[in-house]
């Protein structure tokens, strides 16, 4: 299109000089001279102020000339201005988005099943998966850590210890505890028989140990506590049995009421807490619930947290209510984030401009609008080559003799 501009006022200037060569060649020739000679003067002012726009005419520096290179700071702060006052205000934001689904948009989402092949749609749930799998960081296992740590310290223990034993003797499990206490005794009393002998062989009389009372007595004594664990052992009723559970019970109750019992629980649990193999458990369980996630959440199709994805965006596709109070939680966080983050897009904008250089800004401009400007140039030339025919026309007329 510049050539062309270009070659119609080459043309209008060797029309112009044929003119001026043969004057008298006819009588529409001074015609043809007035038109030629205002298209060159038109189209030579055109050419100069499309020019003007991108750089300096002919090299020369004429003042307000090469206007877009020198004024493209300004050039980006007005586009970045304009961005913000009529598409990143809040009320302009929540007005567009008045009509959008935004909800559907994300029930379709989530509920489309991930395509197979080389160019397959991952869908969310493998986009998840990523996510959680870059969470790989010693400050965010940290932050777990102290998050677990703290919700520990700050829980009861002490209603929760007494609320199991509770639940435990009301099932009856109980007594496999006890019956678990009793094979551990009776399996220590034999482990333990020959110390026994010893310990009574060392605090007996000499003389009664030449009548062998000590080995009597230690057999006595070991039998009695055998006898006794096996009858605890085949009675359910025995009343061994009734007063551990009637211990249990008034364990639990001093737990429930009584400072000192839950001082004691909470101390036991202040020292598990304080114990450096307490981070590593929590922060291995981390580690290992992240893990397992993540790579449930990449294999599509294989899931249950996959399929709780689909199955969410099932139940906001199908019921409206939810639907239509999901837009307006949609539409207010794109509407806030317009009014918080609309500055930072706006000093983008007007960065990026910035740090272009002059003749980066002239090109793209003129790329975009270039053709446009050249047929000004074209229409310059024509109007003007008219404009001088009806101003010769007008002057033959005032000087026409009367």
């Amino acid at each position: 299109m510049r050539l062309i501009a270009t070659l119609l006022l080459a043309a209008m200037a060797v029309i112009f000089i044929v003119c001026l060569m043969f004057p008298k060649a006819h009588p529409a020739v001074p015609w043809i001279m007035a038109f030629s000679e205002a298209a060159m003067v038109g189209g030579l002012a055109d050419w100069f102020a499309v020019t003007a726009l991108f750089r300096h005419p002919l090299g020369l520096p004429i003042p307000h000339t090469a206007i877009i290179p020198q004024q493209k700071d300004r050039l980006g702060e007005t586009l970045a201005q304009f961005l913000k006052d009529n598409f990143l205000k809040p009320q302009v934001v929540a007005r567009r988005l008045d009509d959008a689904d935004l909800a559907g948009v994300l029930a379709r989402w989530l509920a489309a099943p991930a395509a197979e092949g080389p160019n397959r749609k991952k869908g969310i749930a493998p986009l998840v998966g990523q996510l959680i799998d870059g969470l790989d960081d010693p400050a965010i296992a940290k932050a777990v850590e102290d998050l677990a740590r703290g919700r520990l310290q700050s829980m009861q223990l002490s209603p929760i210890v007494a609320d199991a034993v509770d639940t435990l003797v009301a099932g009856g499990r109980h007594e496999l505890l006890i019956d678990a206490a009793v094979e551990w005794g009776l399996a220590t009393i034999v482990d333990e028989a020959p110390n026994i002998r010893g310990k009574v062989t060392e605090r007996t009389n000499w003389l009664l140990r030449l009548a062998g009372a000590d080995e009597s007595l230690s057999d006595t004594m070991i039998s009695s506590v055998q006898r006794l664990l096996v009858e605890i052992k085949h009675d359910p009723w025995h009343p061994v049995r009734q007063r551990l559970v009637d211990a249990f019970k008034q364990w639990t109750f001093d737990l429930r009421h009584f400072p000192e019992s839950q001082a004691r629980v909470e101390g036991f649990k202040d020292d598990l807490l304080a114990n450096p193999a307490m981070g590593s458990w929590v922060q291995g369980l981390w580690d290992a619930a992240r893990c397992a996630l993540a790579t449930s959440l990449k294999q599509p199709g294989k899931n249950r947290l996959g399929g709780a994805l689909v199955a969410l965006g099932n139940r906001i596709e199908g019921d409206d209510a939810l639907k239509a109070g999901l837009n307006t939680a949609l539409r207010r966080a794109v509407a806030g984030l317009a009014k918080t983050h609309g500055d930072e897009i706006v000093k983008l904008v007007s960065e990026t401009v910035r740090s272009w250089d002059a003749d980066t800004v002239t090109d793209k401009v003129e790329q975009a609008v270039g053709r446009d400007l050249q047929f000004i140039r074209i229409n310059g030339t024509l109007i003007g080559g008219c404009i001088g025919v009806v101003i010769y026309a007008s002057a033959s007329f005032v000087l026409l003799p009367h």
